[in-house]
């Protein structure tokens, strides 16, 4: 019985139609000589109920009515802020984080000494022909170009750049967690309205059953209607099965290990009014979107390292200093070690680095168009779905709740046939799932939205 809300356009009309027939019908029953038959509850102690008292007396399935939820149900932050702490992708992506900035000790140490002792030629006795020999160096080499400044960095950018990342992965993240929490809000608003739905219409089947009883109304009419019991049960399956399913991919993005089944969330099915414009929104999501921060610490890294493979082709020297004790007779000296780079100059790390430098600049290029891209997309989405769930809630949810009741009473005191009555109630199904679906819609655009532009936009 479920529609997706692409096909409620056309429903929308050809109810909109049947309700100007039914008004018809409706007025010429309120006018008319007695009901065909009077219905246990459809009358008053001063007579017959007209149209507008008995659309009153009833309580209607509506996509708008809040939704009832558990004592100690979670909304959508307290949700989001258990999926921080315990949510395995981001305590992963944070525990690499740590490991890269440990990367900064290692690129700030500067180069160990090497001390060497040596002994030759030892002897022991009055008679031993060799005197002894001992020999000790220490020796260090010691960088030029400034090479433990551009190591330093190089290996900071790469940890504002992996920063940048773990960002993006908890905005990414995050965004997924909201959808899945819209997915299960959706199977909760879905489930309440087919329970309600089914209530309202097993009291029409019990009404007919009256009227059969009576017989104002012919068995096969009355069975034709229990029937459509059936697809509200079988829907209500479906979407205590939708719930289920929603509720454990939820709980499994905050880290749960086994899912409960008494999980429940809280949060308004019917989207919120805000108002912001589309350069604003680009400019903020220049400003915070941690993709595009990753890129400009991409850049800074690959100059860094550019500027590192250019100082590692400068020559290093190492000094040693060496104390020599020959049996009685001591000496001291020193030596400089200098490595004449005439053919190894690193000339192919210096032309690599170049074009890694030019490449980050067109990533964040790259990067830039894609943010703006994002972003108008995203827009897009928001106000045309927020222009269709607003039609739904100011226009469409009306109508239908008005074709429902004149249909429902046309049809309890015999004035159109029950085909016309089962027409009107699937198109009044399919309207209010198609209403929960542009109201989702809507929520997933602003969810969107807010990752685009790596902000709230919840009000």
């Amino acid at each position: 019985m479920r529609s997706h809300a692409s096909n409620s356009a056309h429903v929308v009309l050809s109810s909109a139609n049947f309700a100007l027939k039914i008004s018809g019908l409706a007025l010429a029953l309120t006018l008319a000589t007695p009901l065909h038959a009077q219905v246990p509850g459809a009358g008053s102690a001063n007579g017959p109920m007209t149209p507008e008292q008995y659309a009153q007396s009833l309580a209607l399935a509506d996509p708008r009515t809040p939704i009832v939820s558990r004592p100690g149900a979670l909304t959508l932050t307290q949700v989001i802020d258990a999926a921080r702490t315990k949510n395995p992708t981001l305590l992963a992506a944070a525990q690499s984080l740590r490991a890269v900035r440990a990367q900064e000790i290692q690129a700030g140490l500067r180069a160990n000494p090497y001390f060497t002792l040596n002994g030759t030629d030892i002897t022991y006795g009055a008679n031993a022909q060799n005197p002894y020999t001992y020999t000790a160096q220490i020796s260090r080499l010691f960088e030029r170009g400034e090479k433990r400044r551009w190591r330093l960095d190089d290996a900071r950018a790469t940890t504002a750049e992996t920063s940048a990342q773990l960002e993006d992965t908890t905005r990414q993240t995050i965004l997924i967690i909201k959808t899945a929490f819209i997915q299960m809000l959706q199977a909760k608003a879905s489930l309440q309205l087919t329970r309600a739905e089914l209530v309202q219409f097993q009291h029409e089947v019990d009404i007919a059953h009256d009227r059969f009883q009576a017989g104002d109304l012919a068995k096969i009419d009355f069975e034709r209607l229990d029937l459509q019991v059936a697809s509200f049960e079988s829907a209500e399956s479906n979407d205590i099965v939708n719930l289920r399913q929603a509720s454990d991919q939820l709980q499994t993005l905050m880290g749960v290990e086994t899912p409960n089944p008494n999980f429940d969330i809280t949060g308004d099915i019917v989207p919120p009014v805000f108002t912001v414009n589309l350069p604003n929104l680009i400019q903020t999501a220049l400003d915070k979107r941690p993709d595009y921060a990753t890129a400009k610490f991409g850049v800074d890294a690959a100059v860094a390292n550019q500027k590192l493979t250019f100082a590692n082709g400068t020559t290093d020297p190492t000094l040693e200093v060496e104390y020599d004790r020959a049996g009685h007779e001591n000496s001291v000296g020193f030596s400089v070690n200098i490595p004449l780079r005439i053919f190894d100059r690193n000339q192919g790390n210096k032309e690599t680095s170049i074009f890694q430098a030019d490449a980050s600049r067109f990533t964040l290029i790259a990067a830039k168009n894609q943010v703006v891209s994002d972003v108008d997309q995203a827009w897009i989405n928001y106000t045309e779905s927020k222009r269709l769930s607003d039609r739904y809630t100011s226009h469409y949810l009306e109508e239908t709740k008005d074709v429902l009741t004149i249909a429902q009473f046309a049809f309890e005191h015999g004035g159109i046939a029950l085909i016309d009555y089962i027409d009107t109630v699937r198109d009044t199904e399919i309207i209010n799932s198609a209403a929960i679906s542009a109201f989702k819609q809507t929520w997933l655009a602003i969810h969107q939205l807010s990752a685009a532009t790596a902000s709230e936009m919840t009000p």
